[in-house]
């Protein structure tokens, strides 16, 4: 069970690990007072509770912004795979930083 972000990154292939860099960073920038923990097992940031989760798997990268964020971004996350508090962003499509980063700012709006 991994203790923090790096011990959590290590377990992926490598082009797996630049992409779970690249969401750490871009979370990090649009919420820079949040607390980076792992949650669940997975990598996540919080502030007075919990912001987003975000973690590796077989094909995608899994995005948990809560139902909250999913539905405030539906239009802009349509060509994505979605449930009720997630999003699936396929490993051979590029990140869409831009959303992403809209959406943790929506979720740091939303705990006032």
């Amino acid at each position: 069970m991994a203790k923090n972000f790096n011990e959590y990154a290590a377990r992926f292939p490598k082009d797996v690990q630049r992409l779970l860099r690249q969401m750490r960073a871009t979370i990090k920038k649009a919420a820079p007072g949040a607390d980076e923990v792992i949650s669940y097992q997975v990598p996540a940031f919080k502030m007075r509770r919990m912001l987003v989760w975000y973690a590796a798997h077989t094909k995608h990268i899994g995005f948990y912004p809560g139902a909250s964020g999913i539905k405030a971004f539906k239009k802009e996350l349509a060509g994505y795979k979605l449930a009720k508090g997630s999003v699936r962003f396929p490993f051979d499509e590029p990140l869409p930083l831009d959303v992403i980063t809209r959406i943790v700012k929506f979720r740091v709006k939303e705990q006032g």
